[in-house]
């Protein structure tokens, strides 16, 4: 009988702690395509399955088909385009607390970068790779979500991540969650300076340029409360000053602070104080 030992030598073990995996997606031209520019904080991995078609990224377009892999940095704007001929089918990663660093770019054969205002796209070709076959491990086991799929995923994003790392043009930087923390500071600094507009979640997610429902999950994670409960709680909290110092009537106040209504206003302040309007103002007139 053979048998054959490999025996595993030395002790590099390649870790991404501060890596996770957001969410995996898979899109298929069919005639109802959007094309908008759009970006996020976090990096994306764009796997073209089938087809064809052109990837965009900050005014920069280069053409992409199958086993092509793109590389997106946080906060670059891009989308892709596909032709109707031969319609794209792709499948994406999103994944948080990593960036990708390409070196010695220019004597790349199969490569194409593109250095952009906020970061950098990188597309090679992964024909020799099992990466699809990776990928479709991680799509059966997200439809699936058997006991612990979590963790399959996060460790097959790990092997994947290694897989890319082979190519002697790319690093990864991990980058923990400052530039979440940073965008989450500068949407609350943003709503205390304009508490008093007609703010809405596509409003914030215009100025931060990421998914709305991806946004208000951050600002809540890192700021402790939704982005809209802050919003009303920064109204009551200027609405308390309002009546406690000056003579504006209870409409007017509400105008002030940027509620629809009067009886919107009232209904929101007695839910976050205990007492309607008049009440705190008659009540901080009795203290005084």
């Amino acid at each position: 009988m053979g048998n054959t030992r490999h025996r595993i030598e030395g002790d590099k073990l390649s870790s991404f702690d501060q890596s996770r995996l957001l969410y995996i997606s898979t899109s298929k031209y069919e005639g109802d395509w959007q094309s908008i520019l759009h970006s996020h904080p976090f990096s994306e991995l764009f796997y073209v399955v089938n087809g064809s078609g052109s990837f965009v990224a900050e005014g920069s377009e280069f053409p992409v088909g199958p086993n092509d892999m793109v590389i997106i940095n946080p906060h670059v704007q891009h989308t892709e385009k596909s032709l109707h001929t031969t319609p794209l089918e792709y499948i994406v990663l999103g994944i948080e607390g990593l960036s990708f660093s390409f070196e010695n770019i220019a004597s790349a054969q199969d490569g194409i970068s593109m250095q952009t205002a906020s970061g950098t796209v990188y597309k090679y070709n992964m024909t020799n790779s099992n990466v699809y076959a990776y990928l479709n491990i991680m799509l059966e086991e997200i439809s699936r979500k058997e006991e612990n799929y979590e963790a399959v995923c996060q460790n097959l994003l790990e092997v994947l991540l290694i897989c890319m790392l082979r190519n002697d043009y790319l690093t990864i930087i991990q980058s923990s969650n400052n530039i979440l923390n940073r965008e989450c500071t500068q949407l609350k600094n943003y709503l205390d300076a304009n508490y008093s507009e007609n703010i809405t979640l596509d409003t914030l997610a215009a100025i931060t340029h990421m998914n709305k429902y991806y946004m208000a999950h951050a600002f809540t994670k890192y700021i402790g409360i939704s982005p809209i409960n802050y919003l009303l709680q920064k109204r009551i909290q200027e609405g308390k000053s309002l009546l406690e110092s000056t003579t504006y009537s209870i409409a007017e106040i509400s105008a002030m602070l940027g509620f629809s209504s009067q009886s919107y206003f009232s209904q929101t302040f007695k839910k976050a104080t205990g007492r309607t309007p008049i009440q705190h103002r008659n009540a901080c007139r009795r203290e005084s």
